[in-house]
């Protein structure tokens, strides 16, 4: 499956901080997921970790300051510099962050920093009274004002043994906030996803409710899938422990209403809403105040309607426009393409997605589907037993094409 890193040039710069080490990580991702990464390291942090390390982990030298004087030296910076998609500094030091921000050129990677006409992303580490001081403040602003994206650091444990705000951000965000920098450039640019996922809660009393088994995984992959094509997404989800994809907006939500209220919220303007969240369809019709104990003897519930929300969102379509497509769920044990067919004409969708909840390795919980895609025009698409990333991109690429859109299977 091809994702932004893809075929992408990455200058992969370290500098001379403990925090080091996680770069290797960083560079062994990119290059895991396709990208070709260029490592340069300043001469303090060789002291940290070795050429070597990147050389085996990416499979190509790691530049060191030998190389700024070497028989390519006057040119090396220069070709680096030209063939990037992107610099990353990680870890990088207040030193060098001071030389950044005033043009200072004294290494391989200031100079080709320097020579660069490509996005700058920066992920400082030093210990908390460094990275407090004016100075460094003061150079960080520089460094904003030219557009560069400074990610960090956190606060927790530093290698003086103090704690404070200096640790530099962990691999996986920083590999989340490149793929989505690479993304920028997609055939979905400018273009507004709502998509929700997950399940909703609708309580019973302050403990207990009427939830289901949703994780919110195909929503969240649908959500990455969107913003690697260069959608401006905005994530609807219900209660979840799944991290929020770099670049989305994430919205919490606990209940139908709510889900509702945000979903109409974002409506305008929307290319795509994608409702790929289990929403309740019954709620209690009285939420008690206080817990209910078993001694009162077993309650009797009664049930009303949730909001339906695309029901809702095909009347709005028709007012307003809005959203250009519209995209639904069917998650069914019995009459699964029956169901789904109903559902497709009801609400009026582009596109309903069909999945067997019955099946235990697909549907809830687990991180593969067996779906089928249901369009308006009559079009059945049957997909086998694939993960729900893959799943995602089979969506995306229909949606883009429903948009009229070229590209959607290119990232």
């Amino acid at each position: 499956m091809i994702t932004p890193f893809h075929k992408k040039r990455i200058v992969l710069g370290v500098t001379g901080s403990i925090a080091a080490y996680k770069a290797a990580e960083v560079a062994s991702k990119l290059a895991q997921n396709g990208a070709m990464v260029d490592v340069i390291l300043t001469q303090a942090a060789a002291n940290f970790v070795t050429p070597l390390t990147f050389q085996s982990v990416t499979g190509q030298p790691a530049y060191t300051e030998e190389d700024l004087w070497g028989a390519q030296g006057h040119v090396q910076h220069i070709g680096l510099a030209r063939e990037a998609d992107l610099v990353v500094i990680a870890p990088i030091t207040a030193n060098t962050i001071a030389k950044l921000a005033h043009g200072i050129a004294d290494n391989l990677l200031t100079v080709t920093s320097l020579a660069a006409r490509c996005p700058l992303v920066i992920a400082p580490a030093m210990d908390g009274g460094m990275y407090d001081h004016p100075a460094t403040q003061a150079n960080l602003d520089i460094l904003r004002q030219r557009e560069t994206t400074i990610l960090g650091p956190k606060e927790g444990h530093l290698a003086s043994g103090l704690s404070g705000i200096g640790r530099m951000v962990e691999p996986f965000e920083l590999l989340g906030y490149i793929r989505y920098t690479l993304s920028q450039r997609g055939p979905l640019k400018g273009k507004k996803f709502i998509i929700t996922a997950g399940r909703t809660f609708e309580p019973i009393d302050p403990v207990r409710g009427l939830t289901n088994r949703s994780s919110g995984k195909q929503g969240y992959a649908l959500s990455q899938a969107a913003l690697d094509r260069g959608a401006e997404v905005v994530l609807i989800t219900g209660p979840t422990d799944l991290a929020t994809p770099s670049g989305a907006q994430r919205i919490n939500i606990q209940n139908a209403a709510e889900m509702r209220e945000e979903v109409f919220k974002a409506l305008p303007g929307a290319a795509a809403l994608i409702m790929a969240a289990a929403v309740a369809d019954f709620r209690p019709s009285v939420t008690s105040e206080h817990k209910t104990k078993k001694v009162d003897g077993v309650p009797e519930i009664q049930l009303e309607p949730t909001p339906d929300i695309l029901s809702e969102i095909r009347i709005e379509k028709e007012k307003n426009g809005y959203p250009l497509v519209s995209v639904g769920f069917a998650a069914e044990s019995r009459d699964l393409l029956i169901n789904a067919q109903s559902k497709l004409e009801a609400k009026q969708l582009d596109l309903i997605v069909a999945n067997d909840i019955s099946a235990a390795d697909a549907g809830f919980a687990v991180d593969t589907n067996r779906v089928t895609i249901l369009d308006a025009g009559g079009g059945k698409e049957v997909l086998p037993l694939i993960s729900k990333a893959e799943v995602a991109q089979f969506v995306l690429e229909r949606i883009i094409g429903l948009l009229g859109l070229s590209g959607g299977d290119q990232i």
